[in-house]
């Protein structure tokens, strides 16, 4: 059964940055489809990024874009979000999620593409 494990949140200053990261168990990550996700307090989850089997696909979020990179691992089941100049607006619990596809195919940034989930991992951007 697959399992995905988030990490690396924590408290930082604005314009600072973080990695998260998304461990895959239970699964090869080549035929996983991964997207983050993040959820305020008070709103709704949003996408903020998604990727595709092969990592030659990504999509972003445009409050983001610029800012977040994400990425790949396959080797090591790993999927990585790299968040620079972070805002106060990017607090938010973030979660991986997975979707297993046979075939190639594009991400979604959408939640209900995605069949498996993280538990999260809590980022707080403050001074």
């Amino acid at each position: 059964q697959l399992q995905l494990v988030e990490s690396g949140g924590g408290l930082v200053q604005p314009g600072g940055s973080l990695r998260l990261s998304c461990s895959a168990s239970g699964s090869t990550l080549d035929y996983l489809v991964i997207g983050w996700f993040r959820q305020a307090p008070g709103k709704e989850r949003e996408g903020v990024s998604c990727i595709s089997r092969s990592g030659g696909s990504t999509n972003y979020a445009d409050s983001v874009k610029g800012r977040f990179t994400i990425s790949r691992d396959n080797a090591k089941n790993m999927v990585y979000l790299q968040m620079n100049s972070l805002k106060p607006e990017d607090t938010a619990v973030y979660y991986c999620a997975a979707v297993r596809k046979v075939f190639p195919v594009a991400c979604a940034m959408t939640s209900s593409f995605y069949g498996s989930w993280g538990q999260g991992t809590q980022v707080t951007v403050s001074s």
